[in-house]
C-alpha cells in the first residue's frame, strides 16, 4: 500500500522482503538499475544492502535488527525513519511502557516479571488476579499474551509465552478500544487522524469504525489529543498507530497510575500500545480521508507537507479479511461479495499463502450515514464461514421494521418530547421517517423536570451520530430551546396544544428564541411538517433521501390532480358524499 502511493507521485521504492512475488514487489517495479532485494528484514547484510540503493530507509515493521539500523544512520547521509530509537523503545512492550509513564501518559498499572512462579506469584500479589502476562518482545496480534486466572497456571503461562522476558499489567474492563494513526515530520509537525472504534476478534483488528461514536463528545477529541502527545515523545517521522482502551465506568479508579482531576472516571483513556508505521486500525483512511495513512507517511519521510487527516465521508468501517485455513476460498467468498456492495473498495495482499488467522487483505466500506454502512458491513460478515446471528446483530443490526415503536441503534434523527401526554403528537414525525426509511430514536426529556437528562442528550447528540433533533413541547415548550441552546444540530421545535392557550402559548415560546439560538418551528401539533423538513435538513447530504423526497412531492401532487379530476367529473355538489 505504500508502494502505491508512492507510484502515484514517481517515488522510486526498493522493497527488502524474502521472495520475488511478495506483495509489494508485485505492486511496483524498482529500476532496473536498483532492483528489488530477496531476504529478510532481519537480515543486518540484506539492510545494509538495501540502504545503498536508497536515499530514504523506513521499516513496515518494527521487529527489525535496529543495531543496523544506528550504524547506517550514524555512517551514512541516509535518513532513517523513524528513528532507530524509537524502534528500539517500541520493540521492547516494557520499555515502551516505561518511556510512556516517564512522560506521564496514562496506562494501567504494570510491572516486570521473570519467568519464574514466584515472580509471576509477586506480580499477582501487587496486580490481582485476573492478570495480564506479556512477552516483552516479538508479540503482536495478541500473540505473546496470556491471561492469568490462577497462580495454579503459572507454569503453564511460562511455557506458552516461550520462556521469553516477561511483564504484566492489570486486567482491566474495558467498554471500547480505541486507535487514533498520527503523521509527525521530522521537525515536530504533528496531525491527528479521526478516533475510531476497533473490534477484536481471537485478539487480531477484525473491524473499525470511523469516526468514534460515544456519548461523551470529549472522549474522540480527548483521544486525538493523547495520541498527538504520544507521538511528540519518540523521534523520527512516519506515521505512528497508537491503540488506546476506554474504561467501563469506575473500572480502576483507585488504580490509575495517571488521571486528570478534571477527568471524568467513567470515559478514562489508557494507552496501550504504539505501532512505529502504517497500522491496521488506519485502513480505512485509504478511501475515506483526505489524505491516507500511506500518503502521508510518505510525506513526512520526505519532508513534503503533510495532507488532510480529516474524513471526507460520513462515516466508514473497515473488516479485516482474515484467514480461516489454508484455503483461500473464504477471503474470495467475502471478496465476491464486497464487489457487489456500493461503496465497498477490496484491497487483497497477493499473499501465496493463506493460512489461520494471517491477514489476507480487508474491505472498506464509506456511505452517507452509520446505518448505511451497517448494513453494507452485514451483507460481508454474512458471508463469513464463522457468522452468526448474534455478531450480525452486534456489529451490523438491522434498521427496525417500521411501525414497532424501537429506536435504531444508529439514528440519524432524534425525536424528544417534553412528557408522554405529547406522544400522540410526536408520533406522526415518527411514522414519516418510517416512510423514508430513515433510522431515528424517539425518547422523553423534560426541559423542566430532567434538566440534567436533557443537558445530557443534547451534548452527546452529535457525537453519536445524530444530525437533526426533533422537539415537542407544550406550555411554557423550553425544550427546543434550551437543546438548542447545548447542541451545534439543527433543532426543530413542534408546539403541542395541550394548555388553555390551545398551544398558541408553546407557539410563541418557541419561535421568540434570542438571536445567535435558531429553532426552526412549525405549526401546532403539525409533527408531520417538522419530520418532513428533518428529512429535507439530511437530503443535502444524503442523496438517496432527496430522490425519496422527489418522489413524496410527486406522490402529492398526483394526489391533488386525482381530486381535481373527481371534482370535475361529480361536481361540488357531490363531491365527498360518497
Amino acid at each position: 500500500m505504500l508502494a502505491a502511493s508512492a507510484s502515484l507521485l514517481n517515488i522510486d521504492v526498493v522493497i527488502l522482503d524474502v521472495g520475488d512475488h511478495t506483495p509489494a514487489k508485485q505492486i511496483v517495479s524498482s529500476p532496473p538499475h536498483l532492483g528489488h532485494i530477496d531476504g529478510s528484514f532481519a537480515d543486518p547484510e540484506k539492510i545494509k544492502e538495501l540502504a545503498a540503493k536508497v536515499d530514504v530507509l523506513t521499516v513496515e515493521i518494527e521487529h527489525v535488527d535496529v543495531s543496523v539500523l544506528d550504524e547506517i544512520a550514524e555512517s551514512s547521509k541516509i535518513a532513517v525513519h523513524p528513528s532507530p530509537a524509537t524502534i528500539r523503545t517500541i520493540q521492547d512492550k516494557l520499555a515502551q511502557k516505561d518511556h510512556l509513564s516517564e512522560y506521564n501518559l496514562p496506562v494501567t498499572d504494570y510491572m516486570r516479571v521473570e519467568s519464574t512462579p514466584e515472580s509471576i506469584q509477586n506480580a499477582a500479589a501487587q496486580l490481582g488476579l485476573p492478570l495480564m502476562l506479556k512477552s516483552r518482545t516479538l508479540a503482536y496480534d495478541g500473540r505473546g499474551n496470556y491471561v492469568l486466572t490462577d497462580l495454579g497456571e503459572a507454569e503453564e503461562a511460562i511455557a506458552a509465552l516461550g520462556g521469553r522476558p516477561l511483564y504484566a499489567e492489570r486486567l482491566v474492563r474495558l467498554a471500547k478500544e480505541i486507535a487514533v494513526m498520527v503523521v509527525r515530520t521530522s521537525s515536530g509537525e504533528i496531525r491527528a487522524y479521526p478516533a475510531v472504534e476497533t473490534v477484536h476478534k481471537d485478539n487480531i483488528c477484525h473491524i473499525v469504525f470511523a469516526p468514534l461514536r460515544h456519548s461523551n463528545p470529549a472522549v474522540a477529541t480527548r483521544a486525538r489529543t493523547l495520541a498527538e502527545d504520544t507521538a511528540k515523545t519518540f523521534a523520527g517521522a512516519g506515521v505512528f498507530g497508537v491503540e488506546m482502551f476506554l474504561l467501563e465506568d469506575g473500572s480502576q479508579k483507585s488504580h490509575l497510575q495517571v488521571c486528570s482531576a478534571n477527568t471524568d472516571i467513567s470515559d478514562t483513556l489508557l494507552l496501550n500500545e504504539i505501532a512505529p508505521r502504517p497500522h491496521n486500525s488506519g485502513h480505512y483512511t485509504i478511501e475515506a480521508c483526505y489524505t491516507s495513512q500511506y500518503d502521508n507517511h510518505l510525506r513526512a519521510i520526505l519532508g513534503l507537507p503533510l495532507g488532510s487527516t480529516e474524513l471526507k465521508v460520513q462515516s466508514a468501517a473497515m473488516l479485516n479479511l482474515l484467514g480461516y485455513s489454508n484455503s483461500m476460498e473464504e477471503i474470495t467468498r467475502v471478496a465476491r461479495a464486497a464487489i457487489e456492495v456500493p461503496g465497498a473498495s477490496v484491497h487483497l495482499y497477493g499473499k501465496r499463502e493463506c493460512r489461520k488467522g494471517r491477514k489476507m487483505g480487508h474491505v472498506t466500506l464509506v456511505g452517507d450515514s452509520d446505518d448505511a454502512v451497517r448494513a453494507s458491513l452485514r451483507q460481508l460478515l454474512q458471508a463469513l464461514p464463522d457468522a452468526t446471528l448474534e455478531s450480525l446483530d452486534k456489529y451490523a443490526p438491522l434498521l427496525p421494521p417500521a411501525g414497532i415503536g424501537r429506536p435504531s441503534s444508529q439514528p440519524l434523527i432524534g425525536i424528544i418530547m417534553g412528557s408522554d401526554s405529547d406522544l400522540p403528537v410526536m408520533i406522526a414525525a415518527a411514522r414519516v421517517l418510517d416512510s423514508f426509511r430513515v433510522p431515528y430514536e424517539l425518547t422523553i426529556v423534560s426541559a423542566h423536570r430532567t434538566p440534567t437528562r436533557m443537558t445530557e442528550y443534547a451534548h452527546s447528540a452529535a457525537s453519536r451520530g445524530l444530525r437533526v433533533i426533533i422537539a415537542g413541547a407544550g406550555g411554557a415548550a423550553h425544550l427546543p430551546g434550551m437543546v438548542a441552546a447545548m447542541t451545534p444540530l439543527p433543532v426543530i421545535g413542534v408546539p403541542v396544544k395541550g394548555s388553555s392557550l390551545d398551544g398558541v402559548d408553546s407557539l410563541h415560546s418557541i419561535v421568540q428564541m434570542p438571536r445567535g439560538i435558531p429553532v426552526a418551528t412549525v405549526a401546532i401539533n403539525n409533527s408531520t411538517n417538522a419530520a418532513l423538513l428533518a428529512v429535507r435538513i439530511l437530503s443535502a447530504s444524503v442523496t438517496s433521501l432527496l430522490d425519496a423526497m422527489d418522489l413524496f412531492m410527486k406522490k402529492q401532487e398526483q394526489e391533488v390532480y386525482a381530486k381535481v379530476s373527481r371534482l370535475e367529473r361529480v361536481g361540488w355538489e357531490n363531491y365527498g358524499k360518497s
